[in-house]
């Protein structure tokens, strides 16, 4: 049997991905982490297709590309996003934040022609790590898949006033299906993710960042969140954090019940993003991730 499927109900017309070798990958959630695979060291256990940062085979990158050993799609990608084990987005100083989304504009041509371009990123065993060292997965998805994912053309004329950066609008949707959602826009539309250009993807490492902070802030804790870059014209990166566990309903008819009204979620970013002491805090945190790698 092939390690992946993609198979469409007749009836319903949705697709699913049928892939058990999957079962078998490292998950620290069933007690299988092994000596973590993207540390520093272990560079020569699997071949490299991308790096930022020192030269091939040695151990002083940056940011590293390498394929999936589990992969549930023909072209199927990590981005290590760190050597430090014990880090994320809330850690990663601007700078570093901004070679990660270069490392992923740069997959993203890489493979456009080739089908849906689909990166995906989980932080926490809530919202699927199976690893806790900072990863990125990117899929490509077949055209003929079709990928239920929402437009941005089909929420931004019910968008709330949100938060402006230089380059960018943060809006959390009327509609929002998870409690704190948050959508990333270029302002600049009708664009693929792959013409980001440089001055932009610095200004949206600044505000991934800053938002990834206030929500630990907001938590009292590193909570597990999901984010996706959408893989169509006008891109958008939604951000979910998993606090709500799904029940019974949602699972069944996949109608969401979101308990948190959005404008509370706005008003909670628009009050913390140019807060100095979130600020004092991102510059900590920057300080010792410096001290560390």
């Amino acid at each position: 049997m092939d390690e992946f499927q993609f198979l469409k109900n007749q009836q319903s017309k949705k697709w699913v991905i049928s892939a058990p070798r999957r079962a078998k990958r490292p998950d620290v959630a069933n007690g299988t982490e092994p000596a973590c695979p993207f540390c520093p060291g272990r560079e020569s256990n699997e071949t490299e297709l991308y790096r930022i940062g020192g030269k091939t085979g040695d151990d002083a990158w940056e940011v590293r590309v390498v394929p999936n050993k589990f992969p549930f799609a023909p072209i199927h990608e990590l981005v290590i996003d760190t050597p430090d084990h014990h880090v994320s987005f809330d850690a990663f100083p601007v700078e570093h934040t901004q070679r990660i989304l270069q490392t992923y504009r740069h997959r993203y041509n890489e493979h456009s022609h080739a089908g849906q371009v689909y990166i995906f990123h989980n932080h926490g065993e809530k919202a699927g790590e199976s690893i806790p060292h900072s990863h990125t997965q990117i899929a490509v998805i077949p055209e003929k898949v079709y990928l239920d994912i929402p437009r941005l053309q089909t929420v931004v004329h019910d968008m709330p006033t949100g938060y402006q950066s230089q380059h960018f609008s943060v809006f959390c949707p009327s509609d929002s299906v998870w409690p704190d959602e948050v959508w990333i826009a270029p302002k600049k539309s009708g664009r693929l993710f792959g013409e980001v250009t440089d001055d932009e993807l610095s200004d949206a490492a600044g505000v991934l960042s800053s938002l990834i902070t206030i929500f630990n802030l907001r938590y009292n804790s590193d909570f597990p969140y999901n984010f996706y870059i959408y893989p169509g014209g006008d891109w958008y990166l939604r951000i979910i954090p998993r606090q709500k566990t799904l029940g019974g309903f949602e699972v069944g008819t996949n109608v969401f019940v979101n308990t948190q009204n959005p404008k509370e979620t706005l008003a909670f970013i628009k009050t913390h993003m140019n807060n100095p002491d979130v600020d004092s805090i991102i510059k900590d945190h920057q300080a010792e991730y410096h001290r560390t790698v």
